[in-house]
Order: C-alpha cells, then sequence, then structure tokens
C-alpha cells in the first residue's frame, strides 16, 4: 500500500502529467462528437414497442364514419360561415352547437403581453361526462380556431364538433372528454392549461368555471386542409425540449397505420426511407427544434403539467379523409380510455430517429457529458496550474529537457515553487460578466417588437468590444497576472460545465449545441504574438452567441427581430428557459474566453 501511495504521490508531481488534459480534454470533444453520430445505426437505436399493455392501441373495432359524415359537412358548412366573425360571436355559435347536444360549455378571456403586442382571446371548451365514470379523470380534445400556421383550421374544428356530438352518444367512456376550442394554437391552450391547474396569473388569465378531473391525455387536430389527405404528421415537441411519453406516440402510428392504413411520420420527414442519412436528419431536426425550447403546437402546452399530448397534422393529398382522420382520434381516445393510470411505464426523453425507432437517454446523453467534461477537465488544468509559480514551471520544463534531475528534487522544486492563488480580480471578473448578462436577458424579454432590431445590432457591437475595454481599459489598473488569467478561465469553464451537465438531463439538445459551439474556449489562450491573438479573438467572434444567432436566422430565412420576437413570447407565455442558457451561461463564458485570448495579464 505504501508504495503504492508514493507511486501516486511522485506521479502527481511529475510535470509531465500537467501536459496531458488539454489532450484528454479535446478527446472529449471528439468522442462526444462521434458518439452522436453513431446513433443511428441499428446496434445503438431500439425498435419502437408499447409499454402499457392496457392501451391495447388498433385492438377495438371503430365506428365513426356512415351518417356521422353528413354530419360533418352540415358542421363544416357552419364553420365556414363564421370566417368573418370576431372570437365572441364565433364562439357565441360553437356554444350553441355544443349545447344543443347536451355539452355543459364553459367560456375563459386571456390577456397576454409579450415583445409590445397584445394576446388576448376567449377559449370556449365543453365537457362530456362520463356515463362509467365519476369525474376524477378525463381526456382532452383541442381544435384551435387557427392552426399552428395561422389557417383556418376549419376541418379541425369540424371534426372536433362531430365527435363530440358523436362521443356523447356512446356508454363505454369512463373518462371524461373535454372539447377545447382556442381562438389559436399558441396562447390560448396555454391560458386554458393554466387555469385548469390553478397555475395562471389572475390579472392576466380568467379562472374556468367548469373543471373535470385529473388530465390523462390530449391529442390536438391541426387540420386546415380542404382536400383529402395522403399521409399524418405527429408533431410531440414541447416548451424547453420535454416530451410526452413514449407510448402514447407509439399507440398514435400503431392505430393510423395498422388500422387505418395512414402513414405517419415526425419532423417533416415526409419521405423517410430508413437509411443513415434520413436518421440523421431526423435526430437533427429533433434536437433543433427541442434544443430552441419553443412550443411546437397546442399540445406543447400540457406536457408540462405531466399530461402526455401530441398534435396530428394530416398533409399531402392522397385518399384519406375526414372520417378516417376521426377513426385515428376515436381509436386514440378509446386506449386512453382503458388506462388505469397515468402514462409511466415507457420512456419520457428519447431521440425519434424515424417513427418506429428510438435511441434512449442511457444511449444519447453521455454524448452531451463528454462535453461538459471537456469544460471540467480544462478548469481543474488550469487550478493546478494557477498554484506553480512561473520559476517552477520553468525549472520544470528545464528538468524534462535535461532528463538530469531525480523525483526527489523535481518534488521539492515543486513544493518550494509553489504560488499562492490570488482571487479577487478572478472571482470579480467572472461575477461582473455574469451580472452583465442580465443586461441582454432583460433587453430582449421586454422590449417591443419594432426596437428588438437594433437593440440586437447595438448589444452585438458592445459585446465584441467589452473584451477589448476589459483588456485594455481595466486590466492594467489592477495589474493582472498569469495566475490570474489562469484562474478567470478555470471559474468560467467549471460554471459552464456545471450548467451543462445539469442541463443534459433536462434538455439533451440545448446542452449539446452549446456545448459544441463553446468548445474552441476550452482551447484559446493567449500567446507572445499580438497579431496572433486578434486572429484568434476574429474567429472567436463568429462562433459567438450574437453572430450564432444572426447565422442561424439568415439559414433559415427569417428576420432576426422575428427571432427574437419569438424568444420573448415563448418566455413571457410557455416560460421557455433558453435565453438563460444563451445569455446566462454560455454569453459570459464567450467574454471571458476573449478576454484571455486578448492578454489578460499582458503577455
Amino acid at each position: 500500500m505504501s508504495r503504492l501511495l508514493s507511486t501516486a504521490l511522485s506521479l502527481r508531481r511529475d510535470p509531465r502529467v500537467l501536459k496531458l488534459p488539454p489532450y484528454l480534454s479535446f478527446l472529449c470533444v471528439l468522442i462526444g462528437l462521434v458518439w452522436l453520430l453513431l446513433l443511428p445505426l441499428d446496434n445503438y437505436c431500439r425498435k419502437n414497442y408499447i409499454s402499457e399493455n392496457a392501451l391495447l392501441p388498433g385492438q377495438v373495432h371503430t365506428y365513426f364514419g356512415g351518417s356521422e359524415h353528413h354530419v360533418l359537412r352540415a358542421y363544416r358548412n357552419e364553420v365556414e360561415a363564421l370566417v368573418d366573425q370576431d372570437n365572441h360571436q364565433i364562439n357565441d355559435k360553437l356554444e350553441e352547437i355544443l349545447r344543443g347536444f347536451g355539452v355543459k360549455v364553459g367560456r375563459q378571456s386571456y390577456t397576454y403581453h409579450a415583445a409590445g403586442h397584445e394576446y388576448s382571446g376567449e377559449n370556449l371548451y365543453g365537457i362530456l361526462q362520463a356515463p362509467r365514470g365519476d369525474a376524477t379523470e378525463a381526456i382532452v380534445l383541442v381544435a384551435a380556431w387557427k392552426s399552428i400556421k395561422g389557417e383556418l383550421n376549419h376541418n379541425g374544428v369540424s371534426l372536433a364538433l362531430s365527435l363530440a356530438r358523436y362521443f356523447k352518444r356512446w356508454s363505454l367512456w369512463s373518462k371524461d372528454i373535454i372539447i377545447v376550442f382556442p381562438p389559436d394554437s399558441h396562447t390560448g391552450t396555454q391560458a386554458w392549461v393554466d387555469a385548469y391547474h390553478d397555475a395562471h396569473d389572475p390579472k392576466h388569465v380568467a379562472p374556468l368555471p367548469l373543471k373535470s378531473g385529473a388530465l390523462q391525455g390530449a391529442l390536438a387536430i391541426d387540420y386546415p386542409l380542404n382536400h383529402r389527405f395522403q399521409s399524418m404528421h405527429i408533431i410531440y415537441d414541447a416548451a424547453n425540449g420535454q416530451l410526452p411519453n413514449l407510448d402514447l406516440i407509439n399507440a398514435v402510428v400503431n392505430i393510423a397505420g395498422g388500422q387505418m392504413g395512414i402513414q405517419s411520420f415526425i419532423q417533416g420527414m415526409r419521405q423517410h426511407k430508413g437509411t443513415y442519412r434520413d436518421r440523421l436528419r431526423t435526430m437533427f431536426r429533433g434536437m433543433l427544434s427541442q434544443g430552441l425550447g419553443t412550443a411546437a403546437g397546442p399540445h406543447s402546452s400540457f406536457i408540462p403539467y405531466h399530461v402526455d399530448a401530441v398534435t396530428l397534422q394530416p398533409y399531402g393529398t392522397g385518399f384519406h379523409d375526414e372520417m378516417a382522420m376521426g377513426r385515428v382520434v376515436e381509436g386514440s381516445f378509446r386506449s386512453l380510455n382503458n388506462l388505469l393510470e397515468h402514462l409511466h411505464q415507457s420512456f419520457f426523453f428519447y431521440l425519434l430517429i424515424q417513427k418506429d425507432r428510438f435511441v434512449s437517454i442511457g444511449t444519447y446523453l453521455p454524448s452531451a457529458m463528454l462535453l461538459a467534461a471537456n469544460f471540467s477537465i480544462m478548469a481543474i488544468f488550469l487550478w493546478v496550474k494557477s498554484g506553480q509559480s512561473p520559476q517552477s514551471t520553468s525549472e520544470d520544463r528545464g528538468t524534462k529537457a535535461g532528463k538530469a534531475s531525480s523525483e526527489k528534487e523535481i518534488g521539492s522544486s515543486l513544493s518550494s515553487g509553489a504560488a499562492e492563488r490570488g482571487f479577487i480580480f478572478p472571482l470579480g471578473l467572472v461575477i461582473v460578466c455574469h451580472a452583465l448578462s442580465a443586461i441582454p436577458l432583460y433587453t430582449f424579454n421586454h422590449l417591443p417588437a419594432e426596437l428588438l432590431p437594433t437593440a440586437f445590432a447595438a448589444f452585438w457591437a458592445l459585446s465584441s468590444a467589452l473584451p477589448f475595454v476589459i483588456c485594455y481599459g481595466i486590466g492594467p489598473l489592477y495589474k493582472p497576472t498569469q495566475q490570474h488569467a489562469h484562474l478567470t478561465k478555470a471559474f468560467s469553464l467549471l460554471i459552464l460545465g456545471m450548467a451543462l451537465s445539469t442541463l443534459a438531463t433536462l434538455n439533451f439538445s440545448l446542452s449539446f449545441i452549446i456545448g459544441l459551439l463553446a468548445a474552441p474556449l476550452s482551447f484559446v489562450k493567449s500567446t507572445k504574438s499580438q497579431v496572433l491573438n486578434f486572429s484568434i479573438s476574429a474567429l472567436l467572434n463568429l462562433i459567438s452567441p450574437p453572430a450564432i444567432i444572426f447565422a442561424a436566422a439568415s439559414v433559415y430565412g427569417a428576420e432576426v427581430g422575428e427571432v427574437l420576437r419569438e424568444a420573448s413570447f415563448g418566455w413571457h407565455i410557455w416560460g421557455m428557459y433558453t435565453p438563460v442558457v444563451v445569455w446566462a451561461v454560455w454569453w459570459p463564458a464567450w467574454t471571458i474566453g476573449m478576454v484571455n485570448t486578448l492578454g489578460l495579464a499582458g503577455e
């Protein structure tokens, strides 16, 4: 034991060990990236399966059809006659229809403010009481008046009305069915779900006059097409990268494909051939959607409350009609009606690479953790390096070059050359940079939409100038040393690594994207050549948060102002925390990395 201890101590004092961390850190980044690229292979992904046996998807015969088609066409004519009416007039007519076949109806008004705009409306909903239930559980069907893209959801609303009338006549339901008609797909559902769980702000969202039991699941119909459709798009992403239980998606895919013959797809991949390339594209699209953290549809508002939900969106031109879509909804509701408890046996954290294959969290999580570990390794390396005086470092190099000193001499040299660390300046600089992140976080979430592009351009310029101000304005006043530079970078990378490793368990995609974009911060450092320092800082400017936001908006053909407006909308209405990660975690780390590259210690 004593020999092992002495060997470990001698290894710790060996100066060659200090050369390993940068290579180990780079290896973590490389393995993390390669790990992600391997996930679409058959050896790393699994075929979807139903974990909850009580669902029994596709095991019942659906009866929605026949004369119900005439009812649906009549309701569609009623809906199309309301196109030019306002929200209250539309709800008056829908309420009349619902009350006509004996449904209890409630209405709820709400008003949200984001980016200088007001989003107000009135939700209408009806509750079908279960003949065989005691109002302790409920299933929700959502049909917004406006689709996700802002089009009239006339077939969706008509189908929901027809299904409500159809469901009312059945005595098999053991759970209440709630039909919700919000005025749009973005704000109305959020107001209704918040109020249902008493988590709303009474100043902006009215309480619900009627309630049922605990929500067991929800389906949203986004059906603006006025013709027969070819396939069905299943939208499952929610705000902040949250996902519904995988069993719900599998059940809908099984019912649509196995019983109705309707092909379904995810993440907009309509022509998925099952190849590695298509799987990788599907995975990247899903990661981008989760990383942005925006709500993808009306279903997104349910998932933060542990209510599993998806949005069904018919696509293309084919031979499937509204009745086929209605039977998919009926089959899904019949499956949810069988549940004895919340969906819990399957996965809540996964990456879908096609509609019937997925990667579980235990397989994909190490890739993001390796990226986060890269920052922690470099932080520990810089901490150890900051405890050595420049004299001991030069002696160690000379010792290694000459290979003539004994192990005892090396140990005594390191111990005698240990330097006392000064924390005030490094900690102060890190704290100030993180405190400054409150400026973009507050500004971009509270300014009117018209001022956002100008504010973004001004902040981009100030952000690029801030490292120069710190290095050549404030730095000389405090006379920072190389040790201060090492400690500043160590503290910054430690915070970044801790934040991303924690975030990886909540939103893997956002953690991986930020970790990959921030990876160069682990390796850049100041040199003796100012020309080289300015060149490196110019490259770092290309991967700054403002530059990446501008580049991403340009690639997708969007305006920066529109991107910031959506982020502000998500911040106020959906509780989206992506701006916190970008401005309070990534941006301070980038700023400190720039400061160290420009030469904080005047190297």
